[in-house]
């Protein structure tokens, strides 16, 4: 079902967070689950040099992103591969080559948007670009690529540049997160576009209609006060879910309402790494309340909402990747209320999470402190 974006309104964003220093987000913690435990059997198809994130294609292929600015495409039983790009990245920290998506309309377009770190004036930023998958065969390559929209201001420091992608269910605009990149105040700031969640055309221009440009705010932003912003996906009736990582403690999941204010960094259900205090949320205070959060972190990933018929007991609730939990995190979904579900141990950090087209849940391994395997889950 297609969904205009007004219908799509409230948006609903998962939000996490996480102890995440600007070399890597959280340390590994041990699971305790047994796998015979796990209510699905994991199958690894392939193995990635620091992966970030993975999609797959209208034809079942899957578009990896490795951390130092490989692109690869991958046959769907993994026994074939091919580097399509390499993007030119700042890859210390956090940063490198991040997110990709394809675009509504690859099957005619055989467009594919992604995100990059960069180095330039004023320092560091996130950048949305886009390009075109040309050629045939062994001879296939992303070409026409285009930069189309720059976080600002760049500022210092690899932490926190989100840089994740999620197109509307009407296909015509598309939201992206930047993270305010460890320094606060910019989540706050109405002419910043760190530490928010931005609607953008597919151009990459403001998208008409957004709900902030009244009160003087940059015209790309939806919604502000956020923090390092790793998942965002629309659930089957038009919702945004967004998750994004705390400081010390306080990962969150919340409900984005257009225009809303999601408090940091004056509000967090976590502390600051120095251990002084930051005001929880609380009634009354102004601020958008997460729907679900952790404390201790799950230092979330990547984010899906299930919609498949292979595990039908979990339709329509979030996945999310565990970092220092090394985890793969079920999240119970219920209209614009959620509540946690399971948590797997993985034996290894979960960077990202994604649905094949036959309903199978498939997981990949961050490859910096843990191998960087895409593995496929199926039921038992």
């Amino acid at each position: 079902m297609r969904f205009s974006l007004l219908a799509a309104l409230p948006v609903a964003l998962i939000a996490c967070s996480g102890n995440a220093p600007a070399t890597g987000e959280g340390a590994p913690q041990a699971g305790e689950t047994p796998p015979s435990a796990k209510p699905f059997r994991e199958t690894v198809v392939a193995d990635f040099v620091s992966p970030w994130a993975f999609a797959f294609l209208p034809d079942d292929r899957i578009v990896v992103t490795e951390k130092a600015g490989q692109m690869i495409l991958l046959s769907a039983d993994g026994k074939r591969r091919q580097t399509i790009a390499n993007i030119t990245v700042d890859s210390a920290g956090q940063g490198g080559l991040m997110d990709v998506v394809p675009a509504p309309d690859f099957a005619t377009s055989k467009r594919i948007y992604f995100s990059y770190s960069t180095a330039g004036q004023g320092g560091k930023g996130v950048v949305l670009a886009r390009g075109r998958l040309r050629g045939e065969g062994a001879g296939e390559r992303l070409g026409e690529i285009e930069t189309l929209f720059t976080a600002r201001p760049f500022v210092s420091g690899d932490g926190h540049y989100s840089g994740r992608i999620a197109f509307a269910p009407d296909g015509q605009s598309l939201f992206f997160t930047n993270g305010e990149r460890q320094k606060f105040t910019p989540a706050q700031d109405p002419q910043a576009t760190l530490g928010k969640v931005l609607r953008l055309t597919l151009d990459g221009k403001p998208a008409p209609g957004n709900p902030l440009v009244a009160k003087g705010f940059a015209p790309e932003i939806w919604s502000y006060g956020h923090r390092n912003l790793l998942g965002i996906a629309f659930d089957a009736q038009g919702r945004l879910w967004e998750q994004e990582m705390g400081p010390k403690g306080g990962d969150e999941l919340n409900l984005i309402m257009p225009g809303r204010n999601y408090g940091w960094p004056n509000v967090s259900n976590g502390s600051h790494y120095d251990g002084r205090d930051i005001p929880d949320h609380a009634p009354g205070d102004g601020y958008e309340p997460p729907k679900v959060w952790w404390n201790p972190v799950i230092s979330p990933g990547g984010l899906m909402i299930y919609s498949g018929n292979l595990f039908p007991q979990w339709k329509g609730d979030a996945f999310i990747g565990g970092l220092s939990s090394q985890s793969l995190v079920r999240v119970d979904l219920d209209g614009q209320t959620a509540r946690k579900g399971d948590q797997w141990p993985m034996g290894a950090r979960i960077r990202d999470v994604a649905q094949g087209p036959d309903g199978a849940i498939w997981v990949i391994e961050d490859g910096g402190k843990s191998q960087g395997r895409l593995i496929r889950l199926t039921p038992r």
